[in-house]
């Protein structure tokens, strides 16, 4: 099963931050901050202006990005977590 983004939104695989600080700490899950990071896994065709053409979307599959941190819909599909954002709320591509 796959899902397919519509309009000006994204599915991104949630990337999550290590275990373990540099230190050697480990951090337990009520302490760990929500990740803001994620694998874009399927882009939607863009949204259609006033003219009616499609704007491009900023994004492609592959990369990774950094979100807003409250943003999305969170899914959960083969014990994968995946999120579906507004490109809107998509703040960088890591590069």
């Amino acid at each position: 099963m796959a899902l397919k983004p519509l309009q000006d939104r994204i599915v991104i695989r949630v990337i999550e931050d290590t275990e373990q600080t540099s230190g050697g700490i480990f951090i337990p899950d009520s302490a760990k901050e929500k990740p803001q990071k994620g694998e874009v896994v399927a882009v939607g065709e863009g949204k259609t202006n006033d003219k009616g053409e499609k704007e491009p979307m900023e994004v492609k599959v592959g990369d990774v990005i950094l979100y807003a941190k409250y943003a999305g819909t969170e899914v959960k599909m083969d014990g994968v977590e995946y999120k579906i954002l507004s490109i809107k709320d998509a703040l960088a591509v890591v590069e």
